[in-house]
């Protein structure tokens, strides 16, 4: 590909910078590093005077009541809170959202840097933030000074890059979701077109690996079905531990609103008013596009792109970025990146160069993300849906009014359904292009349905209201592209067998242990075992294994060694034909259904039953014995150990069917499975004449091992023990830790 230029060629050694003093060897920063940068007197008197009208009453779980006298009070007394509890986190989701995480974690990351390079400007992000409402600039300047005023006054927090907040970052990262959009481009890939050389894809990257399910469960339940006559809401996000703050935010001028906030993000993400609540879901709509452009180089080395009948200039942009040294310093590298009209180039394929269209809105989205929070029924949330800037998440919504709903993104583009964009389609023909975004009403959703209830679990909207869904024959193919998977039957199964839901019953409804992959597998694999020839060795030896999953329930327990067979013999049978589902074209549950074969199942289980006698003594082991919780300490990226204390967890990983999810494996060192993901921050709202609601946050509310809240709330959250949310100011009397404004 000798049209590209050589990436990285340009370097150059910068030393002294305060990111370039960050970390010594050991990656410890150093005292002359962190030194704050000098601050004005009308910075500190804003401060102040911010300070001064928000008070803190940190609760007896440690969770965070807000209260200010205006939003931007509030806003920033809720970015102060979030730093008490973990400012490791948000400082590293800043820089990953800035392109800068090379500058703490070395040129091993520069990569993700560049493809976030791609997207985001920061010179455009602060043209952006110019132009912004009064109401939003006065937010954004409230979430930086929130968070400088913490560095300010705990000096002995020492950030690994980000000494300064600026109120134009918050546009860098607008939205809530775990991974953004942008994370579909490959990153070997990006690699190999910007460095010219040949990087072959990982196993993950070619869906070869068993990877966890990411996603989250929403239902709404409508008065109808309810006992009491009130809407109810669960809020069940399934993302990576300890990734959002349980927070309460008020203030004089109106704003009520609790729930999970994405660390260093002023709304929640996820959670409720007194009037409505919000739970979304990743959706598998399609509208992250590739298009396969068709270079063209001019006689002076002028390169363009084929578009219709003629040519136009490729744009060429000079991107360089700093990562730190392994002796403190700070390198570049610059990169000559380029972009169509279609969007950045990511990667190349078959002679063509890949460009990637996605949403980049940022002030719509971050003007979404907030607004949402203060609407104060249906038709005030979608009035904020019609900012269009929702591009990755499906909503579950209830309201005090007794509406319910299930939305898809609003960010849909409108496309020519002859293509499959589910791979890159021809650049150079124009009517593969977007065409404007789709109204609110011409894509898929519910609203009220007859039916009582509506869901989505990161499965298909065609099943979203039961009988009463959309049809997918009325809608273009783009609007899903992931099919179903084995939480969607066990949705429909827990929200059909009642009609007189309750907010326990909710909840056990949200923890029910049925596993449907396996109600669907276990089958085939008992059959497989009965056509073995009586003379087979196999027969007497898998007799014992066979025999507990026939006779199963297929329901989860910490008791259950059934369960530790099934979810062994499941991962084992995924490795031996994923690379078989992937080149049919079908999902491996499916394939491991349909298509397996009896040596396939009967060779997972010989395998399965090898690991589990390896590594615990015995095939008959617990579910409990295996599957644990443990939080060592406050590090982004945990370390785990068997001769550590865990408890165990019931729930296994969402990928057999399971609503609650706990997504585990082993680690170098460890027999025992640890989760990372999964149920997170989980909630159960009642929206009567007074609202009532229900919550438990993995681990608790504190990222700091020596807190009470470190790990105050495992045990709940391990079973499934919702505790009761304080969201009236009587709720709070008797249960107050500590009340005080920032800085004291």
């Amino acid at each position: 590909m000798g049209q590209v230029r050589k990436a990285g060629l340009s370097r150059r050694r910068v030393l002294g910078t305060a990111a370039g003093l960050a970390a010594t060897a050991a990656g410890a920063p150093s005292a002359v590093a962190f030194a704050a940068p000098e601050q004005t007197l009308p910075e500190k008197a804003r401060w102040r005077r911010h300070a001064a009208r928000v008070t803190i009453t940190r609760d007896h779980w440690g969770i965070p009541h807000i209260v200010g006298e205006t939003d931007a009070d509030a806003v920033f007394g809720m970015m102060y809170a979030q730093a008490e509890d973990d400012f490791n986190r948000i400082e590293r989701n800043y820089l990953v959202a800035l392109g800068r995480l090379a500058e703490a974690e070395g040129e091993s990351a520069i990569w993700q840097d560049l493809r976030q390079r791609l997207f985001l400007d920061p010179e455009a992000l602060k043209t952006d933030h110019a132009k912004s409402p009064a109401w939003l600039r006065t937010l954004m300047q409230a979430w930086a000074d929130g968070l400088n005023y913490y560095l300010a006054t705990h000096p002995e927090v020492r950030p690994r890059v980000l000494d300064r907040f600026e109120p134009w970052m918050p546009l860098s990262f607008s939205e809530g979701s775990i991974g953004g959009d942008i994370e579909s481009v490959l990153l070997t890939q990006l690699e190999a077109f910007y460095d010219q050389r040949n990087v072959p894809m990982t196993d993950e990257e070619r869906g070869l690996v068993l990877r966890e399910p990411t996603g989250s469960n929403g239902f709404a339940i409508a008065p109808s079905h309810t006992r009491d006559g009130h809407a109810l809401l669960l809020i069940n996000p399934h993302t990576s531990f300890f990734f959002r703050s349980e927070q309460h935010v008020t203030s004089r001028e109106g704003l009520n609103v609790y729930g999970a906030a994405t660390w260093g993000q002023f709304f929640i993400y996820q959670g409720f008013n007194a009037h409505t609540g919000w739970m979304h879901t990743t959706a598998g709509v399609d509208n992250i596009d590739e298009f396969a452009e068709t270079i063209v180089t001019g006689a002076d080395g002028t390169r363009y792109y084929r578009y219709g009948d003629g040519l136009r200039p490729v744009t060429t942009t000079t991107i360089t970025l700093s990562f730190r040294t392994e002796d403190g310093g700070l390198d570049e590298r610059s990169f000559t990146t380029f972009a169509t009209h279609h969007g950045p180039i990511v990667r190349e394929a078959d002679g063509k160069w890949i460009a990637c269209a996605l949403m980049n809105k940022p002030v719509e989205a971050l003007k979404q993300s907030f607004l949402r929070t203060t609407t104060g029924s249906y038709a005030d949330y979608l009035r904020v849906a019609g900012l269009k800037a929702n591009s990755s998440n499906n909503t579950l919504f209830a309201d005090s009014k007794g509406e319910i709903a299930f939305l898809m993104p609003q960010f849909m583009p409108v496309r020519d359904d002859r293509f499959d964009y589910r791979r890159p389609v021809d650049g150079s023909d124009p009517a593969t292009d977007w065409q404007g975004l789709h109204s609110l009403d011409s894509m898929p959703h519910v609203v009220n349905p007859k039916n009582g209830w509506v869901f989505n679990v990161n499965n298909w909207p065609w099943t979203a209201a039961g009988a009463d869904s959309p049809q997918a024959a009325d809608y273009p193919r783009y609007f899903d592209r992931v099919g179903e998977n084995p939480r969607g039957p066990q949705a429909e199964r827990v929200l059909s067998a009642r009609d007189d839901f309750t907010p326990q019953t909710l909840i056990e409804a949200a923890f029910d242990p049925y596993l449907t992959a396996f109600a669907r597998l276990v089958p085939g694999l008992v059959a497989a075992w009965n056509r073995l020839p009586g003379g087979d060795g196999r027969k007497a030896a898998l007799a014992g294994p066979v025999g507990l999953l026939r006779d199963w329930d297929h329901r989860w327990a910490a008791e259950s060694t059934a369960t530790s067979v099934a979810v062994f013999w499941g991962e084992d049978l995924w490795a031996l034909t994923s690379q078989a589902a992937a080149a049919a074209g079908m999902s491996v549950w499916d394939y491991m259904a349909d298509r397996a074969s009896d040596a396939q199942r009967l060779d997972a289980l010989e395998t399965a039953t090898r690991r589990l006698a390896r590594d615990f003594g015995s095939w008959k082991v617990p579910w409990g014995d295996i599957n644990r919780y443990q939080r060592n300490d406050g590090a982004i990226v945990q370390r785990f150990s068997d001769a550590e204390p865990s408890i165990p967890v019931p729930f296994p990983s969402s990928r057999w069917g399971s609503l609650a999810s706990f997504g585990a494996r082993a680690y170098p060192g460890t027999k025992r499975y640890y989760g990372t993901s999964g149920n997170s921050f989980v909630a159960v709202v009642e929206f009567g004449p007074r609202l009532r609601a229900w919550a438990v946050t993995a681990g608790g509310a504190s990222g700091h091992p020596d807190s009470p809240h470190f790990d105050d709330q495992a045990e709940r959250y391990a079973k499934g023990d919702l505790r009761p949310v304080y969201f009236y100011e009587d709720d709070l009397e008797g249960h107050i830790e500590r009340r005080y404004r920032p800085g004291r």
